[in-house]
């Protein structure tokens, strides 16, 4: 038993505002992008972006993505999945949004810029490495 479990997973996701979320290309290259991120209770992640930005035609046109989370130390969260976007106002989405907000406060500022869009991951795969620890990794399967 490793002794990190659904609640380590939480905790650890939830102690990163920070995350590399990779999408694909067109043409099926990848692409990476730091984005501030908030984690539900259900271990989905929400994030903002502009309706401009690589990520969100990439996730637009292909739903796989993956999210990198580093740190502290040797400590890492690779995660795979399928986003879904939440709507910017109304009560559909409206869980998501509060849970982005209570992580980035100055979210709601947000609001007013051009093409803001939000997107959610549900995570099908993760991976939780801590070499500090003699490895552990623990795998996770939804």
């Amino acid at each position: 038993m490793s002794g990190f479990g659904r609640p380590e997973l939480l905790a650890y996701m939830r102690s990163h505002k920070l995350a590399v979320v990779s999408s694909l290309a067109k043409e099926g290259a990848p692409q990476s992008a730091l984005v501030g991120v908030a984690t539900t209770d259900d271990l989905e992640i929400v994030f903002d972006t502009v309706d401009k930005s690589r990520k969100h035609a990439n996730m637009v046109r292909d739903r796989r993505v993956s999210v990198a989370f580093s740190g502290p130390a040797e400590q890492t969260l690779q995660c795979e999945g399928i986003c879904a976007p939440v709507p910017v106002q109304g009560n559909d989405g409206a869980h998501y949004r509060e849970t982005y907000y209570r992580a980035w406060p100055d979210g709601r500022a947000r609001l007013s810029w051009e093409g803001l869009v939000y997107w959610r991951i549900e995570p099908k795969w993760a991976r939780y490495s801590d070499f500090d620890r003699g490895p552990l990794i623990v795998e996770f399967r939804w």
